[in-house]
């Protein structure tokens, strides 16, 4: 029993990770697994105009309560995507095992971000160091009676993942942060690209960005660096692909620093049209402050066979490992000097693309990532009570 807060028709990371789990798992159970399997997905997430027919296994949505304990019941495996409250506390009280993947730091931080609002750069774990008055003073400008609700939630959240009979995270680095027992690192899995990758095939070198714009995801410090590389001289186009709250605060800080013509919002972009507007791409800039547990985007690109400049945020460092270049979180000074060597050094990106993309092709394939995940079930189907 698979069980996500968010699926399609909503786009995003979780959904499309689940989604593509669940897909691969109904695979092996046609191809035949060691135990016979059966996959179900439960959601909260209504689906609105999307067929469920058009999915290979079966999917409840919108459970409520009763039937959520019903559902879970007659579950041997309990798998759910992140820590909620509610599903991960109905599983265990009813004895089920429960398997928690985590995709954020709810279970280590109260805002879930791992980030430090004041400072507005990576938290360094004032939960798990007992610094609480840090993590209120982080999420007051929520309000004080919301920066105490998130700060208590975080205590049974904690202890309900310390009771789970797995954790999987998909770092490492992830798994460090969180601290939490009987845990296992499967990293995800991306698809493979349709087409080959041309680093830089455009006449102007481009850079994009692609990600949700919120402050965590660092695009301020982008824009500073394209404010760096014009005033030098450099021609170049920066296209920032997706929407967010802070959309309109960049592009009027583009406007104001003399980027037009050089940096272009483009918006929420179809999944399917993500590949061509990054086709033509010299590389991906992902530059995180916080927040990242994977970095997804880091790894569709890799797998694409595009060089990737990223954030020297554990996560990121980890995924990309040394076919990647790296700058510290929040630098635009020296996030400049690396597209700027980009853009000095011919043939540099398309060898960090070939590189990446053979990185990727070993730990981040699709298929690993389901084999991985089957091992782990049937390993904790066999556990005693």
């Amino acid at each position: 029993m698979l069980y996500t807060h968010v699926l399609a028709p909503s786009v995003g990371g979780v959904e499309t990770l689940v989604m593509s789990l669940a897909r691969g798992l109904n695979g092996q159970a046609t191809r035949g697994a060691k135990q016979p399997l059966e996959v179900i997905v439960l959601t909260a997430q209504a689906a609105r105009d999307f067929d469920d027919r058009r999915l290979e296994f079966r999917v409840v949505r919108e459970p409520g309560p009763r039937q959520m304990a019903e559902w879970f019941r007659s579950a041997d495996l309990v798998h759910l995507a992140g820590p909620s409250f509610v599903p991960l506390l109905t599983a265990l009280a009813l004895g089920r095992r429960v398997i928690v993947s985590h995709h954020g730091f709810q279970a280590a931080c109260p805002n879930g971000q791992l980030f430090y609002q004041p400072a507005a750069t990576e938290c360094p774990g004032h939960f798990r160091a007992g610094r609480h008055e840090e993590c209120l003073r982080c999420n007051a400008e929520n309000g004080a009676w919301r920066s105490w609700r998130m700060w208590l939630a975080t205590f049974p959240r904690r202890w309900l993942c310390q009771r789970a009979a797995l954790n999987i995270v998909p770092t490492r680095w992830l798994g460090s942060v969180l601290g939490l027992p009987r845990t296992a690192v499967v990293a995800h899995g991306v698809a493979e690209a349709k087409a080959e990758h041309s680093a830089g095939a455009s006449e102007i070198p481009q850079f994009s960005f692609v990600g949700r714009l919120v402050s965590t995801k660092g695009v301020d410090s982008l824009l500073a660096a394209a404010q760096q590389l014009k005033a030098k001289g450099h021609r170049f186009q920066l296209h920032i692909i997706g929407d967010g709250p802070e959309r309109g605060k960049l592009e009027a800080n583009a406007q104001s620093d003399g980027l037009n013509g050089t940096v272009g919002f483009l918006g929420a972009v179809e999944p399917e049209r993500i590949e061509q507007e990054l086709a033509e791409s010299l590389a991906v800039v992902v530059p995180s402050r916080a927040g990242e547990v994977f970095g997804l985007v880091a790894a569709e690109s890799m797998m694409a066979g595009r060089a990737v400049v990223t954030s020297d945020i554990g996560a990121l460092q980890e995924v990309g490992g040394e076919t990647g270049l790296h700058f510290p979180a929040g630098n635009a000074e020296a996030l400049a000097e690396q597209m700027e060597s980009l853009m000095k050094t011919p043939g540099l990106a398309a060898r960090l693309g070939q590189q990446a993309q053979a990185r990727a092709k070993e730990l981040y394939n699709m298929e690993r990532m389901v084999r991985e995940h089957l091992r782990l079930y049937e390993e904790t189907a066999s556990l005693e009570n």
